[in-house]
């Protein structure tokens, strides 16, 4: 049986890495333009139900009406964004979602944090290839103001990442973690 390729939004969530020779690489561009022009509307809004109608258009998803969104509000694709219910997301966020960005029922982002998908290689050879990895913030997760939490990340339920860490490995369930790279300091 002949086998479909798939597209590359698709490669990007199956964590394939992406070469910027891909023959669908411009595609990429072409979607970060309209996401980049949707994101205009979307920072200019002024209500919070307003906020969840054009986030919703940049993530092509319902977004819940119990969850809260503040602009200003950063991403490169945003369809690759799922929120759960009851998640809350403070002021000037930074979301690169091209890996895959996935935030959980009741989970809490503290202002100016930046889930970062996306990564590219050390070597100078192959670095302008895109390493893909989804972040994953799970159930009553609370991310303090101005963390980093990178690709391939899952910060585990109930957990706590102080503000200002910088998140390199996953977080497991109940716990509190903070510095950088951040470490697990006690548990819940």
């Amino acid at each position: 049986m002949h086998q479909v390729k798939k597209d590359i939004f698709e490669r990007m969530l199956a964590g394939e890495s992406i070469p910027m020779d891909d023959p669908e690489y411009p595609r990429i561009f072409e979607a970060v333009s309209h996401t980049m022009e949707l994101s205009v509307a979307l920072n200019a809004s002024t209500s919070t139900d307003q906020i969840r109608e054009r986030l919703s258009e940049v993530t092509e998803q319902q977004i819940d009406g119990s969850t809260t969104v503040f602009v200003p509000f950063y991403t490169n694709f945003g369809r690759h964004i799922r929120l759960g219910k009851n998640v809350f997301i403070n002021h000037a966020c930074t979301f690169l979602d091209l890996g895959g960005i996935t935030i959980e029922d009741g989970a809490m982002i503290g202002p100016k944090v930046s889930l970062i998908s996306e990564n590219h290689p050390v070597n100078p050879e192959t670095r302008k290839t895109l390493e893909l990895k989804p972040v994953v913030i799970k159930r009553n997760a609370w991310i303090g103001a101005n963390a980093v939490i990178l690709h391939g990340v899952t910060v585990g339920e109930n957990s706590v990442v102080a503000a200002g860490a910088v998140v390199t490995s996953d977080v497991p369930d109940n716990t509190v973690v903070g510095g950088v790279p951040a470490k697990v300091i006690k548990g819940i």
